[in-house]
């Protein structure tokens, strides 16, 4: 796995359902090198450090392969990477291999996968279209949050170079498919 992007986002308000509501879900790619920090990444907006944020979802990684499953159902968007609010588009990160606690060597950092990303209606004002919501639960595609162990700076075409693996843990989409079913009771 590397890194194909790196992306940063700014405070933006936006109208949802007549109330105006901040958010940091709108990332851009940026050329320069980032630096990830314990609790997000420097310079990123994060609104809702409620969801999003903190040590255990300091980091979002989406894989930039998940993309084209969604294209075809919006193709009038300005597709960029960051289109999911995260952080590191990474080529190929696959949830259904990666385990909790499985901890990687990313440029200076070091960072550990902890959690799914369970979606907001947020993604919905993203792709100016609320069905995103369900779409998004019914795969396996939900990006990887990760907390940082070893702070420091990550760029494009950084490598993710496993050095722990915590194959007895359930997978990120393990997780993701229990709250979905959480969820839906």
């Amino acid at each position: 796995m590397k890194i194909i992007s790196t992306n940063i986002g700014e405070r933006k308000e936006v109208d949802w359902k007549g109330k105006k509501v901040a958010t940091g879900i709108f990332k851009f790619p940026v050329s320069n090198s980032i630096f990830l920090d314990i609790e997000d990444v420097r310079g990123d907006e994060i609104s809702d450090r409620k969801y999003h944020g903190g040590i255990l979802q300091a980091i979002y990684g989406y894989s930039l392969k998940h993309y084209d499953f969604f294209k075809t159902d919006y193709p009038n968007l300005d597709w960029q990477h960051g289109m999911f609010g995260e952080n590191l588009t990474i080529d190929d990160l696959d949830e259904t291999k990666i385990h909790q606690g499985d901890t990687f060597k990313v440029g200076e950092t070091v960072l550990e996968a902890t959690v799914q990303r369970n979606p907001c209606y947020k993604l919905g004002i993203r792709f100016n279209d609320i069905k995103i919501l369900k779409q998004f639960w019914n795969t396996t595609f939900c990006g990887v949050y990760f907390k940082v162990l070893q702070t420091g700076f990550v760029k494009v075409g950084d490598e993710f170079t496993l050095i722990k693996s915590c194959p007895k843990n359930p997978t990120i989409a393990d997780l993701y498919v229990a709250k979905r079913i959480e969820k839906n009771m």
